[in-house]
């Protein structure tokens, strides 16, 4: 008994609608996984009229499409004709002869004087098909020699699937040889096109390879040996390229329509588009000659002292507004589509454009976060600072009454006197020093929250809020050198007490091997010991309280930076291109396939145990189809569907390294360092894009650069 085969057919939901002439050519894949396995991927067909007029030869016309496709495809299977599509009045002769004869006739003699399309191991039903013109010159070479397939229609009222004009297989060349004896499951799919939805077997970001230490079990890794009857990566890959390959076909073989037949709209969005263009140009240029002033100053004055100095003090600042600056650069550059292969497949082209558009999408947001914020600041600019000042005289006198509170009897607790006179006199006086110096800075306060509006109005919201996130740390650089002091009296007390509790036990630190060893202390060395360990031990509480103090202070003040800090990462992380899109046209993100069974036929009748599995999530498992009635052949119809990425999935993997520093293991070592006497570290350092060099270019190339790049997105 031969071995039952398994064919693939996927067609192209439009095609189910179209009038077909009584025999059109089928173009597409081959995909061949398994010699039981046949996968048919039709991207479109083409009547022979129009082929027979394309201004080259078919070969011509195949080899330039073949050839624009993605490498993995070419190597996986070439563009070709896939065969012939009959209607179903065309087929009735050919379904007679097969029909009273069984069997099908096949022979390897040829007449020498044979017009037919192809002439090795083609059997007579394929020659009574005539195809003129170029195909019959060149077709031998582009159709497959050993693969080819006649289809054809029934009528609507002879297929119960819900769907009219399903495609069925009349007649297979399998390897060179025609196959009577398989089953056909036909899967009709939607052309995947740009800006619409493409498919996609997994989520973006879970290709990455993750460790692991877990060992899979043996028969995972058996079945994963086991050959695949489907390769889904070729067909999706195949799938997504449909649209390329018909658009560069219909450049040969269809005329194109004249300038005259375009509609007003079309007309009048192409005159907004040049106008818009040569607008956001010369705004941009003037931009450009703004920053390339400052960038030629900045580059003078670079090695004085003052601006070292206000680069150090500035940091955060200096580091955004230089990144903001890029953006606003490069976005006409990122902005061009650089990227060839993405012509050819709609996910390339997809992932393409949002690479393209995230870097002016993030810049556009961020302006017109800076401008919501500036000019309600720029308008109420006496009032903020007259509050702002208000909470200055306020800290300081907090910081005052803290000071006065610790150095008495803090919640009742007996301190050291001394000790905590001297700590409480030198932190006051850090403090009113400190006060008398911003009371002669006050007067500029107004001058500085203008700059801020204007800032943000021009550059956007994050150069504001690093420059924010500095002053905070300017105005309490006494709080954090009051706390670094105390901290390190703090921390030498600990590590003294430490020291000396090792040396009652016996015990001393190895720092080579990182571990406590056995030592025999001599007697004078208990004494001096016991007569330091007493007086530090009775000193400990009155440090701890004036460390405790400053550390929450100082702690307080370090996490209202680091959410500002985070606030810029978010601004710069978030894909605002894509949460707009992912709203309007959730097609633009698939994650996994499913299928949806419309109808399963066999010889006689329907077969209701013949079923596929209709769920197809984002796993890479093979696909496979349940077996038919062996006694017959079965054809089961299905439509291909795609899942959805939700929002939150979309924007994820943006956010995974903003939050690096917020962990599990980061905070317990930032509380053990804590209690221990060190300064918190700075978990600063959250996602921000990467800095690009300075570009200089001559004004008029750039307004040029920017004005192409926007006619393009028009286009």
């Amino acid at each position: 008994m031969k071995m039952r085969r398994h064919c693939r057919l996927w067609w192209p939901k439009q095609l189910l609608s179209n009038q077909e002439s009584p025999s059109d050519v089928v173009l597409g894949w081959f995909v061949t996984c398994s010699p039981s396995s046949l996968d048919i991927i039709v991207a479109f067909t083409c009547s022979e009229v129009l082929l027979s007029s394309s201004s080259p030869n078919l070969e011509e016309v195949i080899h330039d499409t073949h050839g624009s496709m993605p490498v993995i495809l070419q190597d996986k299977s070439a563009f070709s004709v896939l065969g012939l599509c009959t209607s179903d009045t065309t087929s009735k002769s050919l379904m007679a002869e097969t029909e009273d004869d069984k069997t099908f006739n096949c022979s390897n003699d040829w007449a020498e004087g044979s017009t037919s399309l192809y002439r090795e191991n083609k059997c007579e039903s394929c020659c009574r098909l005539q195809i003129d013109g170029s195909l019959r010159k060149s077709g031998q070479y582009f159709l497959g020699k050993s693969n080819w397939v006649i289809l054809m229609f029934d009528s609507p009222e002879k297929n119960n699937a819900g769907i009219h004009r399903i495609p069925k297989l009349h007649h297979i060349h399998w390897n060179g040889q025609p196959v009577s004896n398989y089953d056909v499951h036909v899967i009709i799919y939607e052309t995947p096109s740009y800006g619409a939805h493409h498919f996609s077997l997994c989520h973006p970001g879970s290709n990455e390879q993750t460790a692991t230490s877990v060992k899979n079990p043996r028969w995972v890794d058996e079945l994963h040996k086991n050959q695949q009857v489907i390769d889904l990566d070729t067909v999706i890959l195949a799938i997504n390229c449909t649209d390329a390959a018909k658009r560069i076909l219909e450049k040969h073989v269809v005329t194109r329509s004249s300038f005259s037949q375009l509609s007003i709209f079309p007309m009048f969005f192409v005159i907004i588009g040049h106008l818009f263009s040569k607008f956001m140009a010369s705004f941009s240029t003037l931009f450009y000659i703004v920053l390339q002033f400052f960038q030629t100053h900045l580059n003078y004055k670079s090695e004085s002292w003052m601006y070292v100095t206000s680069a150090n003090v500035l940091r955060t600042a200096w580091i955004n507004i230089q990144i903001r600056c890029c953006q606003i650069l490069y976005w006409p550059i990122f902005l061009q589509e650089n990227d060839l292969r993405s012509r050819s497949c709609v996910e390339y082209a997809e992932k393409a454009a949002m690479h393209r558009h995230s870097m002016w999408s993030t810049l556009v947001v961020d302006i017109l976060l800076g401008n919501l914020v500036g000019w309600p600041l720029l308008y109420h600019t006496e009032s903020i600072c007259l509050s702002l000042l208000n909470f200055i005289h306020g800290f300081a006198s907090f910081l005052r009454t803290g000071c006065v509170w610790l150095m008495g009897n803090p919640a009742g607790f007996k301190l050291n006197a001394e000790l905590a006179g001297a700590l409480g006199m030198i932190s006051l006086n850090a403090i009113q020093i400190w006060s008398t110096l911003w009371a002669f800075v006050g007067f500029i306060f107004n001058y500085i929250i203008q700059g801020l509006a204007i800032l943000g109005i021009l550059c956007g919201f994050t150069a504001p809020a690093a420059l924010i996130i500095d002053m905070i740390a300017l105005t309490t650089l006494h709080v954090s050198t009051l706390h670094w002091l105390i901290s390190l009296v703090y921390s030498l007390q600990i590590q003294a007490l430490a020291a000396l509790w090792r040396l009652f036990r016996g015990r001393k630190w190895n720092p080579l091997r990182q571990r406590l060893d056995s030592f025999d202390y001599t007697v004078k060395q208990h004494i001096v010991g016991s007569l330091l360990f007493t007086p530090l031990l009775l000193l400990l509480p009155t440090t701890s309280v004036f460390y405790i103090f400053f550390s929450i202070v100082d702690t307080t003040i370090n996490l209202i930076c680091i959410l500002f800090e985070v606030t810029i990462s978010v601004i710069h992380a978030t894909p605002y291109i894509k949460i707009f899109l992912r709203l309007v046209r959730p097609g633009r993100f698939p994650s996994g396939i499913w299928f949806e069974i419309s109808g399963c036929q066999t010889n006689n009748t329907v077969s209701p145990k013949a079923v596929f599995a209709d769920k197809m999530t984002s796993s890479k498992e093979p696909l496979h189809l349940k077996d038919f009635d062996r006694e017959k052949s079965g054809v089961l119809v299905s439509v291909l569907h795609s899942n959805y990425l939700s929002i939150g999935k979309v924007i994820l993997p943006h956010y995974k390294n903003v939050f690096w520093g917020a962990y599990g293991s980061s905070i317990s070592t930032v509380a053990y360092g804590i209690l221990i006497g060190q300064r918190m570290p700075s978990i600063r350092g959250t996602l921000l894009p990467s800095l690009m060099p300075w570009m200089s270019l001559p004004y008029k190339e750039y307004w040029r650069l920017c004005h192409d790049s926007l006619i393009a997105c028009f286009r």
